[in-house]
């Protein structure tokens, strides 16, 4: 019953976002909160990683699950300081593409490494995420409205992941999906 309910409230935290779809192309007047939902929503390499570390935190056990989506969430509200302030990283949407690759094959092969080590990777992939953002920041925009848009989003697509991954039936569905991603990794590296 509990489980019921937590896929319940998980994906209506979701589809509460999917509005903010159609703010994601080009010709919309975005600004604030809009923005930031609207930026992890409208490129595939930010939606797919955030939905995969869903995906991936439903596969672990114990405090992992709640502890991994928590400290992307975290790493990306440092990167969106990060790239606010202008800290701009070499090869950034190659490494945003290269995370969509990972964590795809880490839901794939149904990855459950050491805490911490699952921790500092999921971290890496989050700050990458965040610094992406806040380079974007759109012009006359508020930094803490675009990074609650941008915190909301990512923490809807983790909740669809999750719940997704425990309702499907089987693992085999779950790591389907993160084959899925990882071939779009691989079309975001190669194009």
């Amino acid at each position: 019953m509990q489980k019921t309910r937590l896929i319940r409230l998980s994906l209506g935290a979701a589809f509460s976002l999917l509005p903010a779809l159609a703010f994601a192309h080009p010709g919309h007047d975005e600004s604030g909160v809009l923005a930031g939902v609207a930026h992890p929503l409208s490129g595939l390499d930010h939606l797919l990683a955030m939905f995969a570390v869903g995906l991936w935190a439903a596969q672990q056990t114990g405090r992992a699950r709640w502890l991994l989506p928590l400290t992307f969430v975290g790493s990306l509200v440092l990167g969106g300081l990060l790239g606010f302030a202008g800290f701009a990283v070499t090869y950034l949407e190659t490494g945003i593409a290269a995370s969509v690759l990972a964590l795809g094959l880490l839901v794939a092969a149904a990855v459950r490494p050491p805490e911490v080590l699952a921790l500092v990777i999921t971290g890496l992939f989050g700050l990458a995420h965040g610094i992406a953002h806040g380079l974007e920041l759109p012009e006359m925009s508020s930094p803490a409205a675009y990074a609650l848009g941008f915190t909301a989003a990512t923490s809807g697509l983790h909740a669809a992941g999750f719940s997704l991954a425990r309702w499907l039936p089987a693992s085999a569905g779950t790591r389907v999906l993160g084959l899925a991603s990882a071939g779009a990794g691989i079309a975001l590296l190669a194009g």
